[in-house]
């Protein structure tokens, strides 16, 4: 490693010293993003927005293969409106920013800036559906939303974020559940074969669903630190809201009746997820499907003549098979191979003179540290293969690290004990009440996550906490 790297490397904090600074670190020295002169909101820089862009690219596809259309509300909600669902305002409102003037007359009803959007989307349906033939609407937008959160960290919790919204009405309860289901499985297929991050998908308890929901879902992914990020949701609303806005069609027996409605959303805080689940010392490691650049070519002692041409035929070639680009800067190597190692490049090219006169190139992968000696008239095949080798052992080793840091508790001290020592999921029973929820998170400083789909194992006959009779195992753990 040259002394250029060593660098580098340095301005990023150990994530075993200081995993919270560690992270801060890379989001700013990779340029992802940047802080803003108003508190709380963040400026995404043009690699940070450039991954955002591949993420929002490979998921709307999965949307649109579904049959759901990309729509766009207006982002001020009257307040009113807003009103007009009661649970579902009061899980928003601590929330919420007003709008009080435009230009210099004030309003003579405030409107908030849109923490999300059911309110205007039961607005709309209400004018648009009048048959059961208007069903199913499956609609999506890409927006921001602005929550007013008190501690903010850049991607995992700012008060405006970028995300999608997924809003669909449904002539009948099965059909809404079977897409809340469905949409949450698209969310867990895109972060294994996009985002190569593991989840596990469950059911929230009731104090943890969302405002306004009869039933929300969750993947919930595992960080570096041991921690839990909630990396998309998906909401059955039944016919709450339809009932609340008066939205009705006519169903097929020519009667009157109220839409079931869903939700679900995932945004950019899986930008975050990606930095914590796979990145390290030396900075961001970036799945393929993500990377704005998969392949960094470096040529080496580019002065020497035929050296750049011969980069440049490279260059040319590997357009049809990834995202390429060459550095010819005047930068050293050594800086470059420390600076497309910290922006997470999967793959780096070295070509040098003496590689030129033995036909082949070097590609560095950056999961490993690897260097292969690949000749140059195989590249368009060896590639496509590196880059999915790439991606599976990503998604490989978050998993084996996840399962190595989930536990099981069977009593109150052992969930205490677990909880102070050592970082991860709780696997463990409980009675379904929510005081022992309440108290587990007072005493063991944890939150359920979820009551998942594919672990049902009764573990103990009696709940952690009260020591009565279990229902369900659920997944605890501290979360960002």
């Amino acid at each position: 490693m040259s002394n250029d790297n060593k660098k580098m490397v340095k301005e990023i904090t150990s994530m075993d010293a200081d995993f919270a600074q560690w992270y801060t670190d890379i989001v700013k020295k990779a340029d992802l993003a940047a802080y803003s002169n108003v508190k709380g909101f963040m400026i995404v820089r043009p690699y940070g927005y450039a991954i955002w862009e591949l993420m929002q690219s490979n998921i709307d596809q999965m949307f649109k293969a579904l049959g759901h259309e990309n729509i766009c509300m207006p982002m001020l909600i009257p307040e009113s409106l807003l009103n007009k669902e009661k649970e579902h305002v009061e899980g928003f409102a601590p929330g919420v920013a007003w709008v009080t003037y435009g230009a210099s007359e004030k309003l003579e009803e405030r409107y908030c800036i849109r923490p999300t959007s059911e309110t205007l989307f039961c607005d709309h349906f209400k004018d648009i559906v009048h048959s059961w033939r208007d069903l199913p609407l499956l609609y999506n937008q890409w927006v921001s939303v602005v929550r007013w959160e008190k501690t903010t960290r850049p991607f995992l919790r700012t008060r405006e974020f970028l995300w999608q919204e997924g809003h669909t009405l449904h002539a009948t309860q099965e059909e809404a559940e079977q897409e809340t289901m469905q949409m949450l499985n698209v969310y867990a297929e895109f972060c294994k074969n996009c985002l190569a991050i593991p989840v596990v998908q469950g059911r929230k308890t009731d104090k943890e669903k969302f405002a306004g929901a009869e039933a929300t879902y969750t993947i919930e992914a595992m960080m570096h630190d041991g921690k839990a990020l909630q990396s998309g949701t998906s909401h059955y609303f039944g016919d709450g809201f339809s009932r609340a806005f008066d939205v009705t069609f006519t169903d097929k027996d020519n009667r009157l009746a109220y839409p079931h409605q869903t939700s679900w959303g995932s945004s950019t805080r899986l930008i975050g997820a990606v930095i914590m689940t796979h990145g390290d010392d030396n900075g961001l490691v970036l799945p393929p499907p993500v990377a704005p650049i998969q392949v960094m070519i470096v040529p080496v002692a580019q002065h020497k003549p035929g050296v750049l041409e011969k980069a440049e035929e490279v260059f040319r070639t590997l357009q049809s098979c990834c995202r390429v680009r060459m550095d010819k800067s005047e930068n050293s190597p050594g800086w470059k191979f420390a600076e497309y190692e910290m922006k997470g490049v999967p793959i780096r090219l070295e070509l040098g003179p003496r590689d030129i006169e033995k036909g082949v190139c070097i590609l560095s992968r950056r999961d490993t540290g690897e260097k292969i000696s690949v000749e140059l008239n195989r590249l368009t095949e060896a590639i496509p293969a590196l880059l999915k080798e790439i991606h599976e052992n990503l998604y490989r080793r978050a998993k084996e690290r996840r399962d190595a840091m989930t536990y099981t508790a069977r009593d109150l001290n052992e969930m205490k004990e677990i909880a102070a020592t050592k970082p991860g999921f709780i696997r463990a029973m409980w009675c379904g009440d929510e005081a022992c929820e309440a108290q587990l998170k007072e005493q063991a400083d944890v939150t359920s996550r979820c009551i998942p789909f594919d672990d049902q194992e009764q573990v103990a006959e009696t709940c952690v906490c009260c020591g009565k009779p279990a229902k369900k195992l659920v997944y605890w753990g501290k979360a960002y």
